[in-house]
């Protein structure tokens, strides 16, 4: 009896963080694609409806060009999402091969891949995003391109350490007197037994993608202005939030914290599930 309510409980926590998760998961799908395949008429400008409070024709009010700030802040988070899916998908494949490279080769390979994490993890991460957006030309290339290049370290020691638990087990001390190379070796043992762990890193991965494709666009080196971002919104509403236009900047920055926190909640459920001692929990 003891044992079969132990083991309800545990398919119950089971399935509410894989409910949790889905949630989640179909909120972010859904911001994406309203945003992807939106009208520009319903964030279009309109000068006579300029500076509107929060209401029943206008949820998030309207900035100083008329502009409905509930579409803008969906169109805006839409794209967000797509930058930071893009380059933190770039970025994590990068950091697989680096990290499974690092630890299968060794030697002066292995001392080059840390040497350059070290690198890119001893500047400061804002002013490296900054300088290669500006070096790539700013705009959605720009922003793109400076948080692919700048995401992938911390992922590739975790995916180093990963496969230097494995490289010297039986199995795969076995393949290799069979003649196997090392990346065939890579291949067939390496990347399945690091799947699930690159998996939640590469979710793990989108909020700071997301936040940091926010940051640079706000501070002006990101995306253009006439294109609906976050970080846009936000650096817009700074010009007249001490003038009592607080929804300019209340609603967009709490549509951004969710769509982090949404990321982190998927990325921590996501262990949970893979996680062999999460049952015990």
């Amino acid at each position: 009896m003891y044992k079969s309510g132990m083991s309800a409980l545990r398919v119950n926590r089971r399935m509410l963080v894989a409910a949790v998760m889905v949630l989640a998961f179909v909120y972010l799908l859904v911001i994406f694609l309203w945003g992807a395949f939106m009208d520009p008429f319903q964030y279009a400008v309109q000068y006579e409806n300029k500076f509107l409070p929060p209401g029943k024709d206008h949820l998030f009010g309207t900035d100083f060009m008329g502009r409905d700030m509930f579409y803008r802040c969906i169109k805006g988070l839409s794209n967000s999402l797509v930058i930071g899916v893009l380059a933190s998908a770039v970025s994590s494949v990068l950091a697989l091969i680096l990290g499974i490279a690092s630890a299968t080769f060794g030697g002066r390979v292995d001392k080059l891949i840390n040497w350059c994490v070290d690198l890119c993890m001893g500047l400061p991460h804002l002013v490296l995003l900054i300088l290669i957006s500006f070096m790539m030309g700013r705009g959605t290339k720009g922003v793109t391109i400076a948080v692919a290049l700048t995401h992938w370290p911390s992922l590739t020691r975790m995916v180093r350490a990963e496969v230097m638990q494995v490289r010297s087990s039986q199995y795969v001390q076995a393949a290799y007197r069979m003649g196997k190379s090392r990346f065939q070796v890579a291949l067939t043992h390496m990347v399945p037994h690091v799947l699930p762990a690159y998996l939640i890193g590469l979710v793990l991965l989108f909020p700071h993608a997301i936040m940091h494709e926010a940051s640079v666009t706000f501070l002006g080196f990101g995306l253009p202005a006439e294109m609906p971002a976050i970080g846009v919104i936000l650096s817009e509403a700074m010009n007249h939030i001490a003038t009592g236009k607080w929804w300019l900047a209340v609603f967009p920055g709490m549509m951004l914290l969710i769509a982090v926190v949404l990321f982190d909640v998927i990325g921590d459920h996501l262990k949970k599930l893979w996680n062999p001692g999460s049952g015990n929990e």
